[in-house]
């Protein structure tokens, strides 16, 4: 533990630009304790948010920043905490150490308590953990340390599968949980963000792999073993195998295929264009043990059944959302496999709902092709799972699950796939790459609220591949002129039957840069406009959606899709997806460029 001196590693703590008035809006409300705000990852909370009319504070919390833009020819390719919120104190991860290409044990992580005292945000103290995560930029996109508040204490990541129970007053050890009775493993992780129930019991993963040196590559070794862990609030801790739980579970759709079982890959690129003719087998490769995919937060039912995301190590396409009994028994495990339907086609797109070129036109499948298959495999679309992504689970009203899955052969815009309590697949909806939806109940009812990118990339070859996949001449399938389904980018509500109650498109085509004195510089070169770089986004009472953009801006969006305010905060850029929180008194925090901003009156 270490109470906030020098700040050392923190870049820059501007002062509050007005004064804010700190009222909880509600009695009940209960802050902001977790990915997504609560047990079942809505991202909604019953009070009012206040307007983006100031900037209230600027907190620089990632100084490697530089450093991991160049290594990633510019982008941001980071998954960060969510600004916690306890009343009037602030939790936030920070970064410090140096960065590395090979591995990201070289940089170190810490939590901050901040509180509001006059208008600022003031900075209480700092604890710094042992927790690293797995793997380097040449596994995938770098992985969430992401702590819960639960119990009146603050739970944090620590290093081989413990996590930390923090004193909130002044960031002491109050203990430290280790469910693994052995010295701590430089190859156990914490692999997923804590989250919590209502009765206060803490939920997270671990993922053990066989060993190796840390430059050898995250999937060239498989797992040993992978855990979902239950802390309860006497610090007692119950644990089960992923392993455990795919054997004991009712297995719904595919059977779970062994560690050395053949599972498929895409075709090769010299194929293209895919499926090289209308029956053709796709490669395999060894499927390895499935285990949970980095960054699942465990979603909890009211019920209490706990939700969770498993994948075969070596692949993406073999995967399973798990439900799990309190006592941490199998309930079911229903496949990602052989559900969407939405690939190839002959005719118009509107016959099987997909968005690809008919076959034999430009970037669209083999003529003969299949009706609906995805063309890198030849089979019906699966639901993948990437260490890539951050998706959660996400539990709604009615108990059925939402989790958003990765597709490429949507111009890589994956799917929300739905799901009943039941482990039944329901629908899906054409986008839902590295998404936790938010719920938004109203009259009876609810609504889903997702972000909806379409990328500028080829359609199904994905952006590894030639343009155009395997077809001659011609430009870029996905452009802003495309008649069938140009270059656009979304914030959309969903009715529970995943129909588009309304969307609001991003239009700005201006990069904007923050200038030190505060002014901005900008340029007019993005005419198609920004993605949205939200994976979790929150509501507040009325259903505003709050969102950051990749243009920099954080957003108000109105129910019906209007927008409602804009504000600008640091720098556009090309980010991994970053999350947005309330407060009880309806304060907004976001983040762009490694800043923790907050917003309000």
């Amino acid at each position: 533990m270490r109470l906030f001196g020098t700040g050392r590693f923190w870049g820059a703590l501007l002062c509050a630009m007005g004064a804010t008035t700190v009222v909880s809006t509600l009695a009940m409300a209960a802050g902001w304790p977790q990915w997504a705000h609560d047990p079942q990852h809505t991202g909604f909370i019953n009070v009012s948010g206040q307007s983006l009319n100031t900037i209230l504070a600027n907190i620089v919390y990632d100084p490697l920043v530089p450093d991991e833009m160049a290594a990633r020819g510019g982008e941001l390719l980071v998954h960060y905490q969510t600004p916690l919120v306890d009343g009037n104190d602030v939790y936030m991860e920070s970064k410090s150490g140096t960065y590395s290409t090979s591995s990201y044990s070289t940089q170190r992580w810490h939590q901050n308590k901040f509180t509001w005292q006059g208008g600022q945000l003031v900075p209480v103290w700092t604890f710094d953990s042992d927790w690293v995560p797995p793997g380097s930029i040449h596994d995938f996109w770098e992985p969430v340390y992401h702590s819960v508040l639960a119990n009146g204490f603050i739970y944090d990541p620590g290093a081989a599968g413990t996590i930390f129970k923090l004193n909130k007053s002044d960031g002491s050890v109050v203990s430290r949980i280790n469910p693994f009775d052995m010295p701590l493993s430089s190859n156990t992780y914490t692999a997923s963000p804590l989250s919590t129930d209502s009765a206060g019991n803490v939920y997270y993963n671990v993922v053990r792999i066989t060993g190796g040196t840390v430059d050898t590559a995250f999937t060239a070794r498989d797992v040993v073993n992978s855990w979902l862990v239950k802390v309860a609030p006497d610090d007692s801790v119950t644990k089960v195998t992923y392993d455990a739980l795919l054997r004991t579970a009712r297995i719904i759709g595919e059977p779970v295929p062994a560690p050395s079982a053949p599972c498929k890959v895409q075709f090769p690129s010299s194929q293209l264009p895919w499926p090289p003719s209308p029956d053709a087998v796709p490669p395999t490769i060894d499927c390895g043990s499935q285990r949970p995919g980095l960054n699942v937060a465990p979603a909890v039912a009211p019920d209490g059944t706990i939700y969770t995301v498993s994948r075969g190590h070596f692949v993406s396409r073999y995967n399973y959302l798990i439900a799990v009994n309190p006592d941490l028994s199998g309930k079911w495990a229903s496949s990602l496999r052989g559900h969407l339907h939405d690939g190839c086609h002959a005719d118009t797109p509107a016959a099987n709902g997909s968005i690809l070129p008919p076959d034999g036109a430009t970037a669209g499948c083999r003529v003969g092709a299949h009706d609906g298959v995805d063309p890198g495999t030849n089979e019906p679309g699966p639901g993948r799972v990437l260490d890539d992504q951050s998706s959660t689970p996400t539990v709604a009203p009615d108990g059925s699950i939402f989790f958003g899955a990765y597709t490429v052969y949507n111009y890589l815009q994956g799917h929300l796939m739905h799901f009943d309590s039941n482990g039944n697949f329901l629908n899906a909806f054409n986008f839902g790459w590295d998404s936790t939806v938010a719920i938004y109940p109203h009259g009876g009812t609810y609504s889903v609220v997702i972000k909806n990118n379409h990328y500028n990339v080829p359609s199904y070859c994905g952006t590894a591949s030639p343009f155009n996949c395997g077809f001659t001449g011609g430009q870029p399938d996905r452009t802003g002129t495309n008649p069938s389904s140009p270059e656009e980018f979304f914030v959309t509500q969903l009715s529970p039957n995943l129909t588009v109650e309304w969307s609001f498109k991003n239009t700005n085509t201006l990069s904007c840069t923050r200038n030190s004195d505060g002014s901005l510089t900008c340029v007019n070169d993005h005419p198609h406009s920004f993605e949205w770089c939200v994976n979790a986004p929150a509501l507040d009472t009325n259903g505003v959606v709050y969102a950051n953009s990749e243009d920099g801006n954080l957003f108000a969006i109105d129910q019906g899709g209007t927008l409602k305010q804009k504000l600008f905060q640091q720098l556009a850029l090309g980010a991994a997806y970053t999350p947005a929180s309330l407060g009880d008194d309806g304060k907004i925090y976001s983040q762009n460029a490694g800043h923790l901003f907050v917003v309000g009156n």
